[in-house]
C-alpha cells in the first residue's frame, strides 16, 4: 500500500479536516458553554458572538479548505461539540441547579428517587446536548454548501 492510499484511510482525511482541526473547530464553542453554565454575563455583542462566531468559522473553514463533503465534515464538528456540552453540562450540573434541581412532574411527580430522577435528567441533558451540537454541525454544512455553489458562478 503506496503512502497516498494509507492517507486516504485516516479517519480525520475521510472528514476533509485532520482530526485535530475537527476538535479545534469543535473547541471554538466551548467558552460560551462555560460562560453560561457558570453564570457569567456578557454584553449581547459578546454573546452573540460566542453563538454565532464558531459556526461561522466552521462553514469558512469547510469552504476555503475545499472539503470534500462539508455536510459530513461539520456534522463531525458539531457531534464532538455536543459530547463537549454535555459534559460540561454535567460537570457544571450541580453549580447550576444548586438546592433547586429539576424534578419530574405530572404523573411521575414523586414516583422515583431523587437520585433517579436526576439521572433520567442528566441522560436527557445528554442526548439534547449532542442533537444541539449535531443540528448546530448540519446547518452549518448545508449552509457551506450553498456557499460553494454560490461561489463557484
Amino acid at each position: 500500500m503506496n503512502t497516498e492510499n494509507r492517507s486516504r484511510t485516516r479517519p480525520g482525511l475521510r472528514l476533509g479536516l485532520p482530526l485535530w482541526m475537527i476538535a479545534a473547530l469543535a473547541a471554538l464553542a466551548m467558552p460560551r458553554v462555560f460562560i453560561h453554565d457558570t453564570g457569567v454575563s456578557v454584553p449581547g455583542p459578546v454573546q452573540g458572538l460566542l453563538v454565532f462566531g464558531p459556526p461561522l468559522v466552521w462553514l469558512i473553514v469547510a469552504v476555503v479548505r475545499r472539503v470534500p463533503s462539508p455536510v459530513v465534515t461539520l456534522l463531525a464538528v458539531g457531534g464532538l461539540y455536543g459530547v463537549g456540552l454535555a459534559v460540561v453540562h454535567n460537570i457544571f450540573w450541580s453549580d447550576v441547579f444548586a438546592d433547586d434541581p429539576p424534578s419530574l412532574g405530572g404523573n411521575l411527580a414523586g414516583q422515583l428517587s431523587p437520585g433517579t430522577e436526576e439521572l433520567v435528567f442528566r441522560v436527557a441533558t445528554s442526548a439534547s446536548s449532542l442533537l444541539t451540537g449535531l443540528v448546530v454541525g448540519l446547518i452549518s454544512g448545508l449552509l457551506a454548501v450553498l456557499v460553494r455553489r454560490l461561489t463557484r458562478r
